[in-house]
């Protein structure tokens, strides 16, 4: 029996095919679908690699056996398993990423030394180090029933929402961000305030990178690392976070010398698992990334960093292991997205380049970054 695919869906299959992974005649793309109900997406990209003259590689993974191995297995095991998927990694030029679980508490409740084990033999050497660094590859969410509650939308309102993130005009979208690449190239320290935050970073001579379509889909974000030692005063982040299948609210941290040296969640067992997670290696106290969001539509938080930290009027900083395009140095088995949302409905805020006010509650207000503010010149990708 044929599968009826949403139009939305090769639409959105062209986008990752072609703009954001540019795959070739002759190249081997992974398509992984995490859960099932991404599998139309999925059909959709593996027809649009085939019509480029690539080959196809399907991976599906279920949330809930993907659980059951973790519980279950040992540390010989996920070295094995390890194994066999950077083998097969190693064999993939491109990596499409869909994740559509019904269920984005489904680790929670696995002990910290499985987890542990499984990011130490599986996530960092097949995804970290070798996915990220040696493939051409874009991850995104499905809009799934799991998503829309998340959004606390209808799943039909979640859907036009969705598609119309994702679809936006990323040529239009870089434009802008080109021009916020340059003030942040030429920026040596930042200042960022606002209620519970009052922080200084320096961002001197590092990289800048504007992310528009190609490795994260939705997309809109600049992002770069701060120098390592250099984070001084305290944060606090008021998007909601899942890491690891456990939620987090109101992460508040206070830095050192680039270092957290207190940390603290809305509840009690939140702030103890915060620490656990800090605690995991040296570089999981230090920030490996800085970045600043904007995409038009994005404006609220849903517990999905692939959106969240994208949220227009936002910035982040992730814990952890830092990226090869902005090296600072650090190093971590973990990456952990924190998003501050700086908009007036979620108590404003500022941020300072060299002392020179560059955004205020959410908006720019500088003359060539005032067209990030609404996205109004960003129209649905093919449409003008």
């Amino acid at each position: 029996m044929q599968r009826v695919i949403d139009e939305r869906d090769v639409a959105l299959a062209k986008l990752l095919v072609r703009y954001s992974t540019k795959v070739r005649r002759g190249e081997i793309a992974m398509v992984s679908a995490v859960g099932s109900d991404c599998i139309g997406l999925a059909q959709a990209c593996i027809e649009e690699i085939l019509a480029v003259g690539a080959v196809p590689y399907f991976q599906f993974v279920d949330p809930i056996v993907q659980r059951t191995l973790i519980a279950h297995g040992t540390e010989t095991i996920f070295r094995s398993v390890g194994s066999v998927e950077l083998a097969l990694m190693k064999r993939m030029q491109v990596f499409i990423g869909i994740r559509a679980s019904d269920n984005i508490f489904e680790l929670n409740g696995l002990p910290n030394e499985k987890l542990n084990a499984y990011t130490k033999h599986v996530t960092v050497p097949v995804h970290m180090k070798q996915r990220v660094k040696h493939t051409r590859w874009v991850v995104l969410r499905y809009p799934n029933s799991a998503m829309a509650q998340l959004a606390q939308m209808s799943s039909e309102e979640f859907a036009d929402f969705y598609y119309k993130a994702c679809l936006v005009d990323y040529d239009q979208m870089r434009r802008g961000a080109t021009a916020l690449k340059r003030l942040m190239e030429q920026a040596s320290e930042v200042r960022i305030t606002g209620p519970g935050t009052d922080l200084r970073l320096s961002i001197k001579n590092m990289p800048v990178i504007a992310c528009c379509g190609e490795m994260n889909i939705p997309d809109g974000e600049c992002f770069t690392a701060p120098r390592k030692f250099s984070v001084e005063g305290h944060v606090s982040f008021n998007a909601p976070t899942v890491w690891e299948g456990r939620s987090f609210d109101n992460i508040s941290l206070t830095f050192r010398r680039g270092k957290v040296v207190a940390a603290q969640a809305a509840t009690a067992e939140q702030t103890r698992r915060l620490e656990e997670i800090l605690s995991r290696d040296e570089g999981a106290r230090y920030v490996g990334e800085f970045a600043l969001g904007f995409h038009p539509t994005i404006r609220r938080p849903m517990r999905d960093i692939l959106f969240d930290e994208k949220i227009c009027g936002s910035f982040h900083m992730a814990l952890g292991q830092c990226y090869d395009e902005a090296p600072n140095g650090n190093k971590s088995q973990i990456h952990w997205d924190l998003v501050c949302i700086q908009l007036p409905q979620y108590g404003g805020g500022e941020i300072y380049f060299d002392g020179k006010l560059v955004r205020k509650d959410g908006q720019f207000i500088i003359r060539e970054l005032i067209a990030l503010n609404s996205g109004k010149s960003l129209s649905a990708r093919g449409k003008k």
